[in-house]
């Protein structure tokens, strides 16, 4: 697996942004960025020279747009253009069906902004009856988005559909409209890519984005394997009923790989903890700083997912530095529906 930093939420001039794709894209390689999909306000038309972009500054680029309405604003990545103009807040449905009919995805763009009056539409007030068919949900919005706190209730959202046996793919999202070196951090969505000559395919990120094989991170990646038995799994993977039931506890190791840019968190300080989240709470907490890579014991039972997050300092200030998407557990409730 070869995990390559993303920013997934972008703007050019063909919207509100003020930046060109070959000047944000320029931007984005000084960054350390791999790769950013261009999601511009209902219109794909800066997509024209998205080819020729990347071919002089190495940044892949994924095509997206923003559904930007009265009722919320939803993202679509790996698809053409799809209509968006005749949905009303009782029938998004009708237009995600559209996208991916065409191969892309979906995702929730900042559901916990402020909406009326500061900003329409900016607060997610779509009604959704099938959050099976959510690919994504951007839970960390903007620069710094540990410290916002409209990310809370949005990070809570998508731990609480977890536990209620969705998988959902949580994502980070910039909403990156200007250049400004000055600017603070934005965080990383690492994705896990086939390794494989670059460039990779568009179907491939599509896919890892939609099996949740990502980590969120300001800085570090965090690549976590789970084992039982003879068997191992990665981020978005299912462990089948079979096997948790022929073995109830498993081992979680961590890799912890600081990013290349030098202002970026480390992430393995004096006091930084490793935090392993469940449906049911903490499973447990190892201190990150000396951690040798030695597998975590855990008991499978009553699992439906776990994921990994990295709790540290970031501008003296404790915060999630970093947090995988889950691994996931069959049960024998899910396997008979």
């Amino acid at each position: 697996m070869r995990w390559l930093p993303f920013e997934l939420h972008t703007h050019t001039p063909h919207s509100d942004g003020t930046h060109s794709l070959l000047e944000m894209c320029r931007a984005a390689a000084e960054l350390g960025l791999d790769g950013i999909a261009l999601t511009d306000h209902n219109t794909v038309s800066g997509l024209a020279d998205a080819e020729a972009v990347s071919k002089q500054t190495g940044i892949t680029i994924i095509p997206g747009m923003e559904w930007t309405t009265f009722y919320g604003h939803m993202l679509t990545l790996g698809a053409p253009y799809c209509e968006w103009r005749d949905l009303g807040p009782g029938d998004i449905h009708k237009g995600i069906a559209r996208v991916h009919e065409q191969g892309g995805i979906v995702g929730i763009a900042h559901p916990y902004s402020f909406g009326s009056p500061i900003c329409t539409g900016c607060h997610w007030d779509y009604t959704i009856s099938d959050w099976n068919q959510i690919d994504y949900m951007e839970v960390w919005h903007e620069t710094m988005p540990p410290m916002k706190n409209h990310n809370v209730p949005a990070f809570r959202q998508w731990t609480e559909l977890l536990n209620e046996g969705y998988r959902i793919s949580a994502t980070a999202g910039r909403d990156w409209h200007r250049s400004n070196p000055a600017d603070n951090l934005a965080a990383y969505t690492y994705i896990g890519l086939p390794d494989a000559p670059l460039p990779h395919s568009l179907t491939d990120i599509i896919a890892a984005i939609r099996q949740g094989q990502i980590c969120l991170s300001m800085g570090p990646l965090l690549e976590i394997s789970l084992t039982l038995g003879a068997d191992q799994y990665g981020l978005g993977d299912e462990v089948p009923l079979v096997i948790r039931e022929a073995h109830s506890v498993a081992e979680l190791t961590v890799q912890i790989t600081r990013s290349a840019q030098p202002e970026r968190p480390w992430g393995a300080e004096e006091g930084t903890l490793i935090i392993v989240d469940s449906n049911l709470g903490e499973l447990a907490k190892v201190p990150a700083c000396g951690y040798d890579g030695l597998p975590i014991m855990l008991t499978t039972a009553g699992l439906g997912w776990l994921r990994v997050r990295l709790f540290g300092t970031i501008d003296g200030i404790l915060t999630t530095m970093a947090c995988t998407n889950a691994i996931y557990f069959a049960n024998g409730q899910r396997d008979e529906e």
